[in-house]
């Protein structure tokens, strides 16, 4: 919300300084974003008037002009194209300086003496208009000080509202506010109510209630737009960021900055019958004021005529219903109320944004409508003439916004704030805010809500207002006390920030990526999958709640490789979503993603890139650092988004806790990655829970260890073949390894070798040969009997 100084300063005026009263807003919640001066820093230019003109002998492109300041006649050489007799204009004469330390001069152009200068918008800093002199009203008093006219020592103030302060998106509002916090006197514009000068109207039906409880039109007949708007309002309008267009606009939009209803003014000639308030038919074409041309969906609201749509409701009206400056002469002028759900998300959803919908989303004043309807309408009569009819007006009362009083109580306030408030002082500051306080006997007060603080319904919001105009600056300080247990940490359970801190050990970077992504990646890494859709998107690559954390990893690795970082290691945790609402589950997961070479660039490292086992062998230490990695096993696996061949499924004791493997050669191609790259994702409840180590009282007699070399069909899993053997082992085995795995030359093509090691120590004596020979006879049975692996000859 942006808005003139002096223009607030004329509804309330405290005794403060500019400084203090943005200080003093911010502090309240209405936090000040900037404040601009309305023009730059002059001195010395008046309001002159062109008597006459004639080309300058040796320029095209300049003209000598005759001007007074009321007083004299200056000469003064002129290249503004609108520099004509008749027109005034700001003058800066001989001595006048402008910003930059620029000083006015006589000086001689091409041979031609002249006298002082003619401004620009742009000169005087105003806007950044260039094109030609800036022109003044006709009325304008020549030799007028031209910051005393335009009334230039005033300056634009912006402010960032929360959306819960809609109340605030206009001038009324915000001296509402300002009067509470410096209890001074609101000067509001009276509005009487405008006697109709003729009888016409046009029938009013609304056919969607629940959307548009309240809707009013009057005709206004013999409108004059060729007037132009005054300057006193172009002027406003622009301090508040509103450029001027004709007189019926800029008074809509003018009543809008001031009272904070959204208004629009149709050509009442492109108007067939009636007004019909009702939800668009779907496909319906409207082209808008700003010539692009929506197809219309279901769950639109729309204003039409009993032929076709005129507007999108709360947003945009249409071009061809919208006012002519050279053909309309009656006009109709809508004031509605709009159900703020029934319009937010419309505007943004057809690309648009307009200062109506920004309103009408955050709500509007029930109760306004016909207030800014004799507003505009007497602008109107005043600026460009015109007759105005009765208002006509639709109201469903019932799907009006009804507001409960609320119960404040003072014990609350006081625990809340940490301080006890005076009642009177309660009822003062909340009396000033336009609420009804009843106070009872018992340390409470019921608090009637006025319609335009829809923000407003619970107790704290009602200790919030107390809050922000005592000042937060001013509250206690208070230190929590609390009596606290101390709770016990369960040993056998890990935490997130181990798990980081080695991950960024083992050369991983922390990776925050956002949790709803583009519904295409979700379908490319979850096919067949339904997708939870966000009903209000951000935008339309944002629809979707990601199923895994890989997408948006994935979309991190390529922002990383395509600024020349070869080597990536990224990790994230955070939730997945899966299922629907109603059933949807929200899963703490760990996810990785790596790519590039083994090690890092280095004299002494080499060059060869990650493979699966590298990944492997990171996930193997996020399991292990709890102290159960035995209690998980990897075994070949399926997924949509890993290669078939290079896919490794997690479980533990038969749960299945998550993938590691290479990204599927199809994905990868799909997002234009050229590289190996290799993912894992796990659920981290199951690697953070761990197991309680037992002490083992060390042996001091000597271990023994057996070789073997195993002959295994190709497709036995190596860790059947490890698991076999070590139940078959017996009990004082303290170590299996598999050392190596081959395939080639000298073996069988549908068999492989494996070499494993087994180490053997009993706690209270040797073992003898004999023992460990049967133990490894009865491992070499088994294996044969149940996997057909044997010893390699």
């Amino acid at each position: 919300m942006k808005f003139s100084e002096q223009w607030l300063r004329g509804w309330v005026n405290p005794q403060v300084s500019r400084d203090e009263l943005v200080a003093r807003l911010s502090m309240a919640g209405l936090e000040v974003d900037s404040v601009t001066p309305a023009a730059g820093q002059f001195s010395g230019i008046v309001v002159g008037e062109i008597l006459a003109t004639e080309q300058h002998p040796d320029a095209d492109k300049l003209r000598v002009c005759q001007v007074t300041n009321g007083q004299e006649t200056f000469q003064v050489v002129c290249g503004a194209p609108n520099a004509r007799p008749g027109i005034k204009v700001p003058f800066a004469m001989i001595g006048a300086e402008l910003s930059g330390d620029f000083k006015i001069k006589k000086a001689k152009l091409r041979g031609v003496e002249s006298f002082g200068m003619l401004c620009s918008a742009a000169e005087l800093e105003i806007s950044e208009e260039n094109d030609g002199l800036l022109e003044l009203a006709a009325d304008a008093p020549v030799g007028e000080n031209i910051r005393t006219y335009l009334s230039l020592d005033d300056a634009s103030i912006e402010i960032g509202l929360t959306p819960n302060r809609g109340d605030c998106l206009s001038i009324a509002g915000l001296a509402r506010d300002v009067s509470a916090l410096y209890d001074t006197p609101v000067t509001r514009p009276v509005v009487p109510a405008v006697a109709p000068a003729h009888d016409e109207v046009r029938p009013v039906e609304v056919s969607a209630p629940a959307a548009c409880p309240r809707y009013l039109g009057r005709v206004i007949r013999n409108v004059d737009l060729s007037k132009p708007t005054p300057l006193w309002m172009v002027e406003r309008l622009r301090r508040s960021d509103v450029r001027s267009i004709d007189a019926a606009v800029d008074i809509t939009n003018y009543v809008m900055l001031e009272l904070g209803q959204p208004m629009h003014a149709f050509d009442l000639a492109e108007i067939n019958g009636g007004i019909r308030v009702r939800m668009a038919e779907e496909g319906e074409k409207l082209v808008l004021l700003d010539g692009q041309e929506v197809a219309l969906r279901a769950d639109t609201l729309v204003i039409a005529d009993h032929t076709r749509a005129l507007a999108i409701a709360g947003v945009m009206g249409g071009e061809h219903s919208g006012v002519n400056t050279e053909k309309t002469r009656d006009l109709f002028l809508e004031s509605a109320f709009f159900e703020p759900i029934s319009v937010a998300g419309k505007a943004r959803s057809y690309g648009l944004h307009t200062d109506a919908s920004h309103r009408y989303e955050r709500g509007v004043d029930s109760q306004l409508a016909r207030e800014a309807i004799e507003r505009a309408t007497q602008l109107l009569l005043d600026i460009v003439g015109g007759e105005a009819g009765p208002v006509v007006e639709a109201v469903s009362e019932q799907h009006l916004p009804q507001v409960a009083p609320v119960t404040l109580r003072a014990e609350r306030i006081t625990q809340m704030l940490g301080m006890e408030m005076d009642p009177a002082q309660v009822e003062q500051l909340l009396n000033a805010l336009e609420l009804t306080t009843t106070r009872d006997g018992e340390g409470q007060w019921t608090v009637t809500v006025p319609s335009h603080r829809f923000d407003i319904s619970l107790e704290v919001d009602l200790i919030e207002e107390l809050a922000r105009l005592y000042g937060y600056n001013n509250l206690p300080v208070r230190y929590p006390q609390a009596r606290l247990a101390p709770q016990g940490k369960p040993e056998t359970r890990g935490d997130l920030p181990t798990l980081r801190r080695l991950l960024v050990a083992r050369g991983y970077q922390e990776a925050i990526t956002y949790s709803f992504i583009d519904p295409k990646l979700f379908e490319l890494f979850s096919p067949g999958v339904e997708p939870l859709l966000l009903a209000n998107p951000i935008s339309n690559d944002m629809a979707a709640m990601r199923a895994s954390l890989w997408p948006g990893l994935v979309k991190a690795l390529q922002h990383n490789l395509n600024r020349q970082q070869d080597r990536v290691r990224l990790f994230e945790s955070g939730l997945r979503f899966v299922g629907q609402l109603g059933d949807l589950q929200q899963q703490p997961m760990i996810a990785g993603v790596i790519t590039g070479s083994r090690l890092p660039e280095g004299w002494a490292n080499g060059r060869d890139g990650v493979d699966f086992f590298d990944v492997k062998a990171d996930v193997e230490a996020l399991l292990g650092y709890s102290g159960a990695l035995s209690d998980f096993t990897f075994s070949a696996g399926k997924h949509p988004a890993l290669h078939p061949g290079q896919t490794a499924a997690i479980e533990r004791d038969g749960k299945l806790v998550g993938y590691l493997g290479a990204i599927h050669p199809e994905l990868a191609k799909a997002l234009g990655l050229d590289r190996p790259v290799f993912l894992f994702e796990l659920v981290l409840g199951d690697v953070v829970e761990g197991r309680l180590p037992k002490f083992s009282e060390l042996s001091k007699f000597p271990e023994t260890r057996r070789d073997l070399a195993l002959i295994a069909g190709r497709d036995v899993a190596s860790s059947a073949v490890l698991e076999l053997i070590r139940d078959n082992a017996g009990e004082w085995l303290t170590d299996l390894r598999l050392f190596d795995v081959y395939q080639g030359k000298g073996i069988d093509p549908d068999r492989k070798s494996l070499a494993v090691g087994l180490t053997w120590q009993h706690p209270s004596r040797t073992l003898n040969d004999d023992e460990v020979n049967t133990t490894l006879q009865n491992i070499l049975t088994s294996l044969e009997q149940r996997l057909n692996t044997t010893l390699r000859k």
